[in-house]
């Protein structure tokens, strides 16, 4: 006889645990199953030469401190029964946009990014002061606003095209799964929670957030099954009756709530014909780890994370003819964060993301994916070095990750880490028992998967 379930969710990644948390405390039948021999798709982690390291994590988004009653933070620690000290979050000490010739600092006080506005753009701070006024007042959940040209509102707010380009660099970098131009409602959603809330990150990195997520979710009595990948969603008339496994073992469910992605889970619905290419994300990238023998300050790094960009133009495209494009990147310092006196992390780290072509990685021979990936380690970290001072004579251990890594650890198309470029914000698909949360239906960040995952278990599942 099928196992059989109030509700079913697919992919243990931060807004399928959320969701299973939400329903288990109103006493749902609940069962997380995950394609993965371990947790938390993008914001996952793993130990290579005696060492941790996170796969996505360089900062939690949409910070706010102790005692706030608003904010996504402050409703995720309610909404699942956390308390602040739970997730244990430095925030950051100071970040940085740096453009050739301009450096903009921001950090989780807007007001220093107003300064540095007023400093290098001064004609321009009445504009911004609007723009923040705009951003305030649009709703999350417009889907007709959502899809909006950012950089056509933005070319109407500002007179200066670099500043334009410069604000969309680290929006972008950390949310944004469209090529060139990014949506509107995106754009508000990641300008709060990265300029208005701003960055944070435990001590001891994602493991303790995921680690809090499936105690709560396990001592709430749900199920959590690991390397139970799903083959395909059984409906009749219209609704979901459960899954088959790809081991061909049935669960059965009442409804169904999906992480794994939009064209993902409509492969899962058998419409695979109704799934066109460009449906996909296409924008994923390479990471180096750089394990130094010192604190990345004593090196004069004292930023928590830089957003680059080589010229006056931002580039957001994935590379056409080369395996990675190293004219923007990220370089995150985790030791960088305002960590209690008594803590710090034992070993400095600098991290390095750039952006890659799924494919060419993809399409490489054993042999010729190790030798691109040392040759790749070694053009980001030169291309990084124009904008932070020089850390590779003090490396101890080096690692790095690419689009196959974080397609195994995501199982989404492309590796696309962001998800597909249209999102869904109802989290409705065509069967009425069926739902997306996650990347797709349109927050991003893991405070962001957590608020989906919660919010899409409320709306359709807790009425």
């Amino acid at each position: 006889m099928a196992e059989a379930y109030d509700t079913l969710i697919i992919g243990a990644g931060m807004s399928g645990l959320a969701a299973g948390i939400r329903l288990a405390y109103y006493d749902q039948s609940v069962a997380i199953v995950e394609k993965h021999k371990t947790i938390g798709g993008l914001n996952s982690f793993y130990r290579a030469g005696g060492r941790d390291y996170d796969v996505g994590l360089h900062a939690v988004t949409n910070f706010t401190p102790k005692g706030a009653k608003k904010g996504p933070l402050s409703r995720l620690l309610r909404q699942l029964r956390f308390q602040w000290e739970d997730f244990a979050l430095a925030q950051q000490q100071q970040s940085r946009i740096a453009f050739p010739g301009v450096h903009l600092a921001f950090s989780n006080d807007i007001r220093l990014l107003e300064s540095e506005i007023a400093r290098c753009f001064p004609h321009q701070i009445d504009a911004f002061s609007n723009l923040r006024s705009q951003v305030l007042d649009y709703d999350d959940l417009d889907q007709a606003s959502f899809e909006i040209s950012t950089r056509k509102v933005l070319g109407q707010i500002f007179s200066e095209p670099m500043l334009i380009e410069m604000l969309l660099c680290p929006l972008m970098w950390y949310g944004n799964a469209r090529v060139h131009d990014m949506d509107w409602g995106q754009f508000c959603i990641m300008f709060r929670s990265i300029f208005l809330e701003g960055f944070a990150r435990p001590l001891r990195g994602v493991r303790l957030i995921l680690k809090h997520l499936v105690k709560k979710f396990r001592s709430l009595g749900g199920q959590l099954l690991l390397r139970h990948g799903v083959e395909k969603i059984v409906s009749e008339n219209g609704r979901a009756v459960g899954v088959i496994l790809e081991d061909g073992r049935e669960i059965q469910a009442k409804r169904i709530l999906s992480s794994a992605g939009w064209v993902e889970t409509q492969r899962m619905l058998g419409n695979q014909d109704e799934v066109v290419g460009d449906e996909a994300g296409q924008l994923t990238f390479i990471e180096t780890i750089t394990t130094l023998n010192c604190q990345p300050s004593q090196l004069g790094l004292n930023d928590t994370i830089v957003f680059y960009n080589d010229s006056d133009r931002f580039h957001w495209q994935p590379p056409q003819h080369e395996l990675c494009d190293l004219r923007t990147g990220v370089v995150c310092s985790p030791n960088n964060y305002l960590y209690d006196d008594a803590q710090q992390l034992p070993e400095g780290v600098v991290r390095i993301t750039s952006i890659a072509n799924f494919e060419k990685w993809n399409g490489l021979n054993e042999a010729d994916y190790r030798r691109e990936k040392l040759l790749w380690y070694d053009r980001s970290s030169d291309s990084a070095v124009r904008f932070v001072p020089e850390f590779r004579h003090h490396a101890i251990d080096t690692d790095m990750f690419t689009p196959k890594t974080i397609k195994r650890f995501t199982w989404h198309d492309n590796g696309a880490v962001y998800g597909a470029p249209q999102k869904r914000l109802d989290g409705r698909t065509q069967l009425e028992n069926v739902f997306v949360c996650g990347t797709d239906q349109g927050f991003v960040g893991i405070v962001g998967a957590i608020i989906s995952g919660i919010s899409i278990a409320n709306q359709y599942c807790l009425k």
